[in-house]
């Protein structure tokens, strides 16, 4: 039997959360709070395996998820809307769509402040003033401003690839070395 694929369904979900939430954070005039706080919770899940496997896994119930985000939620100093929205996610047994939810709503509040949104891949977390230098380098590219999404990636071992739109700048090692050794093989 076929496995279905629920990439798409993950999509739908993880959109719906999000323009739900970014309703309630217009509405309550906190665009820039949520998206500081949905940005820690992120880098919660990026330094986590622990965190990792419990969004994601069905094992663990609805109550137990729920218990774990409130707790977290409270160590991170994440209240408000971002906290409720996290606990009605796990309550509903969506936790494994909020990397796609955290994403989505990046991705509404950007196209909200007429700003486009980057997806950087790299292999080691960005300093503040990296993170400002790469923006400063996408807007004089796109003429707009730009929002970051970050994500570390150890495998590509050291450079970036960044993704701004339908364009990608890939200057990690790993595709490099990668490109090294096919020349290499060409020329033995």
């Amino acid at each position: 039997m076929p496995v279905a694929d629920t990439s798409h369904r993950t999509s739908g979900v993880a959109e719906r959360y999000a323009i739900s939430l970014f309703e309630l954070t217009l509405e309550a005039n906190a665009i820039d709070s949520v998206r500081g706080d949905l940005d820690r919770f992120q880098a919660m899940i990026n330094e986590s395996d622990d965190l990792k496997r419990l969004i994601s896994s069905p094992v663990f119930s609805s109550e137990d998820q729920a218990r774990a985000v409130a707790a977290l939620c409270a160590k991170a100093g994440i209240s408000g809307l971002v906290a409720n929205f996290l606990k009605v996610v796990a309550g509903n047994r969506r936790l494994f769509a909020l990397p796609g939810m955290i994403t989505a709503f990046r991705a509404v509040v950007a196209q909200h402040k007429g700003e486009m949104t980057a997806q950087v891949r790299t292999a080691h977390a960005l300093t503040p003033a990296q993170e400002d230098e790469l923006k400063s380098t996408l807007k004089g590219v796109t003429g707009k401003s730009v929002a970051l999404d970050v994500t570390v990636d150890p495998s590509i071992l050291g450079g970036l690839i960044v993704k701004v739109g339908s364009r990608q700048i890939d200057t990690s090692l790993r595709t490099k070395l990668s490109t090294l050794k096919l020349a290499l093989k060409e020329v033995g």
